[in-house]
């Protein structure tokens, strides 16, 4: 396996917890303006035959279903996947644990959203003491390896987290509790996590700095504050997935063009 080292200082999650606030009008229309950005940049994708992957990591009622609805909004569902990561089935168990990962891949054209991740063998399985520890910290090489290889073959990988305060969960749990069309956002595990807080925030630092390397950076987004969160998570995926791409409009096909002037009686520019 290869060694990996981040040209990143080390990330504490203590640093994300700034009090932010975004004015609803100026929201609206950063919104509206990096939806649409990202709309141009999968044009680009399924005209150019490319590959990217979402990959979105934080704290229960952190806010990623709320930016992941933003993100993918307005892209065309046929060449957008949204995969929503759980605990592996039996079945899955029986495979190597990237073996579940590997099927969701993008073809090309393909955007791929992954609502949670391949480090939940880092994460949850090391918390809960699901897996030897010699096995866990062996996964950090090959979890680098796994995006190594994504990369090299073409694909774009961003990989975000969401953190938000303990105060913030709080509130947030508190409200899908209360609100009954809401409470299927929350079960017995939101609680159980919660109340392993520190061996989580444990977790997350050591993943930061074993596995956010120069291909693949770590983007810790401060969540308290929804709306700047999903401003900050756009801003993060129009940059990665947009940067180097042409993104200038294609030519008209001739015989295409030939046709529709024909049969629509129109001019066609270039």
């Amino acid at each position: 396996m290869a060694c990996y080292f981040s040209a990143m200082s080390k990330i504490r999650l203590a640093d994300f917890e700034r009090d932010e606030h975004v004015d609803r009008a100026e929201y609206d229309e950063t919104l509206e303006k990096l939806q649409h950005e990202l709309e141009l940049i999968q044009a680009a994708y399924i005209q150019q035959g490319l590959r990217a992957i979402i990959a979105v990591e934080g704290w229960d009622a952190g806010g990623k279903g709320g930016l992941i609805t933003r993100l993918i909004e307005n892209l065309d569902p046929r060449f957008t996947k949204v995969w929503s990561i759980g605990a592996p089935t039996k079945e899955e168990l029986e495979h190597h644990y990237l073996q579940r990962f590997w099927s969701r891949l993008p073809g090309a054209r393909e955007i791929a959203v992954f609502d949670r991740t391949w480090y939940g063998r880092v994460l949850v399985e090391r918390v809960d003491e699901l897996t030897p520890e010699r096995v866990w910290r062996r996964a950090y090489d090959e979890l680098n390896d796994f995006e190594a290889l994504q990369i090299h073959d073409g694909v774009r990988v961003v990989k975000l987290f969401l953190h938000v305060t303990q105060a913030v969960q709080d509130r947030r749990l508190k409200e899908r509790i209360e609100t009954p069309w809401k409470r299927w956002k929350t079960g017995l595990d939101d609680f159980h996590n919660r109340s392993r807080r520190e061996a989580y925030i444990e977790a997350y630092e050591e993943m930061f700095a074993k596995t956010s390397t120069d291909l693949a950076p770590w983007t810790v987004i401060a969540g308290d504050d929804k709306k700047s969160a999903r401003l900050a998570g756009l801003k993060a995926v129009v940059k990665a997935l947009g940067e180097g791409v042409k993104l200038e409009y294609p030519p008209v096909d001739k015989e295409l063009r030939r046709v529709a002037e024909k049969a629509l009686g129109i001019t066609i520019k270039e």
